[in-house]
């Protein structure tokens, strides 16, 4: 009996040893258990060592509190203007309150996919279509905002929503692809129309940069000209200058050094005989002979018999 009553014993303590280690949890990092005691909520542990207490005590719901992203397929909604189209829509939520997550709403990833497709509707269903495809980000706050208050109570804070994409009809989809293609054509037009204006521009002003200096160079060369005219005649009258005094100079000194002589009265007499045969060669049709020209003559003669004497 002592044999059996001690292998029970050890055999109580391994299943008691078994089960305290069964209930040792330690809750990671950005995690949170929902705690139930007796099938009521009793607390939330965080992060690090805990004890749950056996049979009593059980994890109701393990929740991440980390930011989450639920990619919904796309859901078909009416603009305005009666155009049907298809937009899928990507929202990023995180968990705040555990218990809240956990009690608040069954399969909350499904209420807030038929929220969000609910809120969609709504404001598509008061635009046009132009204004749906320019307005991502205003879609985006709405829905947001609407999605924010609505998941409150169940623990949920949605940080933000996106349009992932927006399909309209295919028939607007090919107008819209026309209109862009004219676009793109007309822009390609209004650059090449101004990349040739450009370039005319640019040869008209090389064209006038040429004329002009083409003009400066000839204005130049006419001034050079001009000068070099100028600098010719200005020498040429300095020569005639220079030879007039010369020659006048030269008169002075022959004047000079006739005085110097004290020349005869022969010797004008024969000086004058010159300047008035001078005279008589002319093309002058009036002549004035002197008063004492008979005087002259008989000094003639009289040179010419001394002549011939010797």
């Amino acid at each position: 009996m002592d044999f059996i009553g001690g292998l029970i014993l050890i055999l109580l303590a391994v299943f008691l040893i078994a089960v305290v280690i069964l209930n040792i949890k330690i809750v990671p990092q950005s995690k949170a258990y929902v705690i139930e005691r007796l099938g009521t909520y009793s607390t939330t542990w965080q992060t690090g060592f805990h004890i749950k207490i056996p049979f009593i005590e059980r994890i109701s719901k393990q929740v991440s509190l980390k930011e989450q992203i639920v990619d919904f397929p796309p859901q078909p909604v009416i603009t305005k203007d009666n155009v049907t189209m298809q937009i899928d829509t990507v929202v990023f939520f995180q968990i705040t309150d555990p218990k809240l997550f956990a009690y608040g709403v069954e399969r909350p990833i499904s209420a807030i996919e038929n929220l969000t497709a609910t809120t969609l509707r709504n404001i598509i269903g008061e635009m046009e279509l132009d204004h749906t495809l320019t307005s991502r980000d205003v879609i985006n706050a709405k829905i947001r905002g609407i999605l924010d208050e609505a998941t409150d109570p169940w623990g949920i804070k949605v940080n933000r929503v996106e349009l992932k994409n927006i399909l309209p009809p295919k028939e607007i989809q090919d107008a819209m692809e026309k209109q862009m293609k004219a676009e793109r054509q007309r822009r390609e037009a209004i650059l090449t129309a101004e990349g040739e204006k450009a370039s005319k521009i640019l040869v008209a002003e090389g064209l006038k940069e040429s004329q002009i200096l083409a003009a400066e160079a000839e204005k130049q060369s006419a001034i050079l000209a001009a000068e070099a005219v100028k600098e010719a005649k200005i020498r040429e009258a300095e020569g005639e200058a220079e030879a007039i005094l010369k020659v006048e100079q030269a008169r002075a000194k022959a004047i000079e050094l006739i005085n110097e002589a004290a020349p005869g009265k022969g010797y004008l007499t024969i000086k004058s005989l010159e300047a008035f045969e001078t005279a008589a060669d002319g093309k002058a049709t009036k002549l004035i002979i002197p008063s004492d020209l008979q005087g002259i003559a008989g000094l003639a003669a009289s040179a010419k018999e001394i002549l011939s004497d010797k």
